[in-house]
C-alpha cells in the first residue's frame, strides 16, 4: 500500500497533435489526486520534447474557450536516473541558448511515474520503453500493449485474433500511397460508403474525415497523412456509440468492466464525435453514463470489452469503444489505452457511475502501478 510519503512524477504534454490534450487531462488529476497520501511532481513535455518542471496550479492545464494550454520552454530539462533501487529526478540547468547543461541539482527520488499523454510518444510505446529501461513503476499499459493500442492497423489484427467482429476496412502505408495512389484508392472499392479516413497512430479524432464518396478520398488521406504517413480507411458502422470502462484486476485478478457509457452527437455541425464536438464545442455531444442497454447486452459488453482488454495485453486502464447494430452485434471500433481523464470523460464518469469516484480511480491506478511486477511480466 501507498504512503503519504509516496512521490509521483505526472508527465504531461508531449510531442503529438494531443498535446494540449494531455494538459487538460492533467489539469483534471492535479485538482483530484490524494495529497495526503501522494506528492506530486509535474513535469511537462514540450511539443519538441522538452522535460521541464512545470506549475502544479490546475488551472494553468484549463482548456479556455478554444485556448489550448502547451507546456512552455524553460531554462532547465528534468530527466530520471537509476541510482541502486531508486529513481532520481535530475535538474539540468541550461545556457541562454538552451544547448550546454550549466549545472545540475537533484530533485529526490520519485516511486511511481503517471504518465498523461495521448498520441505518439507518450502513449504508444515509446515512454514505456524508456520507463522499463529504468526498471521504475508507470501507471497503464506497457510497451507492446500500448504500441498495439496507438496503431489502429495492428490493433484490429490483435482483436480478430481474438475472435472479436471487426468492420471492413483497408490500411494505405506510405511507401502504398508514394508508390501508387490510384492502386491504393483502387482497393478501397471493396468498401462501402460512407467511409470513415484515419491517420493510424493518432487519437481525440485528430485528422479524421467523414467521406460519401470517391471524389472525396485523396483529400482526406491527403488529410490524415499530416498526422500519420499510415493511413486506416474504415467502412461505416450504422449502430450506437457505446463504451466500457476496463480497469486491471488486482495481482492474478481478472480486469474490471464498467457500466457502459453512450456518446450521442446531436444534430447540427458535427457528422461524427470529432475534435471540436470533444474538446471545443460544449453542446455538439450528448453522453449518458449508463446506456439504456438490456442487462443482457450489457453483460455481453462487459466481457466483450475485457476481452478486447486481455487481446492486446492491456494493464492498468483502457477504454474501449463498440458499435452496437440495430440486429443486436458489437462490433468493436477500438481501444484506447490512456483515454481522456478529466472529471468530464467518459472513461472516470463511467467508472463514477460503477461506484469509484474520481478520486478514487487515480488512486487505484496508481495502486496497480506500484504493485505489478517489474520486467518482464
Amino acid at each position: 500500500m501507498t504512503t503519504a510519503s509516496t512521490r509521483v512524477l505526472l508527465l504531461f504534454g508531449g510531442r503529438s497533435s494531443e498535446h494540449s490534450v494531455s494538459c487538460v487531462t492533467a489539469a483534471g488529476v492535479l485538482r483530484a489526486v490524494d495529497r495526503e497520501r501522494f506528492d506530486v511532481i509535474p513535469v511537462g513535455i514540450t511539443p519538441d520534447g522538452e522535460w521541464t518542471r512545470v506549475d502544479s496550479n490546475p488551472d494553468e492545464w484549463t482548456l479556455r474557450g478554444t485556448t489550448m494550454p502547451v507546456v512552455p520552454h524553460s531554462g532547465e530539462s528534468i530527466r530520471l536516473s537509476k541510482v541502486g533501487k531508486h529513481f532520481e529526478v535530475l535538474s539540468d540547468q541550461l545556457d541562454e541558448n538552451h544547448e550546454n547543461v550549466v549545472s545540475t541539482t537533484s530533485l529526490g527520488t520519485v516511486d511511481v511515474v503517471f504518465p498523461l499523454l495521448h498520441g505518439p510518444y507518450g502513449e504508444d510505446g515509446t515512454l514505456q520503453g524508456q520507463l522499463e529501461l529504468l526498471d521504475i513503476p508507470y501507471v497503464g499499459s506497457g510497451v507492446a500493449a500500448s504500441a498495439i493500442g496507438m496503431d489502429k492497423h495492428f490493433m484490429k489484427v490483435a482483436f480478430e485474433a481474438a475472435g472479436l467482429e471487426v468492420g471492413p476496412y483497408e490500411v494505405i502505408t506510405n511507401k502504398q500511397w508514394l508508390r501508387s495512389p490510384e492502386e491504393a484508392l483502387d482497393r478501397l472499392d471493396e468498401l462501402e460508403y460512407p467511409l470513415f479516413v484515419k491517420p493510424s497512430r493518432a487519437g481525440s479524432s485528430v485528422g479524421i474525415t467523414r467521406v460519401e464518396s470517391k471524389e472525396q478520398l485523396t483529400a482526406a488521406i491527403e488529410e490524415a497523412r499530416r498526422f500519420d504517413p499510415k493511413v486506416v480507411v474504415e467502412q461505416g458502422i450504422v449502430g450506437r456509440e457505446i463504451e466500457c470502462g476496463v480497469l486491471e484486476g488486482r495481482g492474478s485478478d481478472h480486469a474490471r468492466a464498467s457500466l457502459p457509457g453512450e456518446i450521442v452527437v446531436e444534430a447540427g455541425a458535427h457528422s461524427f464525435y470529432d475534435f471540436e464536438a470533444k474538446y471545443v464545442d460544449g453542446a455538439a455531444a450528448k453522453l449518458s453514463c449508463p446506456a439504456e442497454l438490456t442487462e443482457e447486452a450489457t453483460k455481453s459488453l462487459q466481457e466483450l470489452a475485457v476481452k478486447a482488454f486481455d487481446a492486446v495485453d492491456g494493464e492498468g486502464l483502457g477504454r474501449v469503444d463498440f458499435f452496437y447494430t440495430p440486429d443486436g452485434r458489437w462490433v468493436i471500433n477500438e481501444i484506447n489505452t490512456m483515454p481522456g481523464f478529466t472529471p468530464v470523460s467518459m472513461y472516470p464518469q463511467m467508472w463514477d457511475k460503477t461506484g469509484m469516484s474520481y478520486p478514487g480511480l487515480i488512486t487505484e491506478l496508481i495502486d496497480l502501478a506500484l504493485n505489478r511486477k517489474l520486467g518482464l511480466r
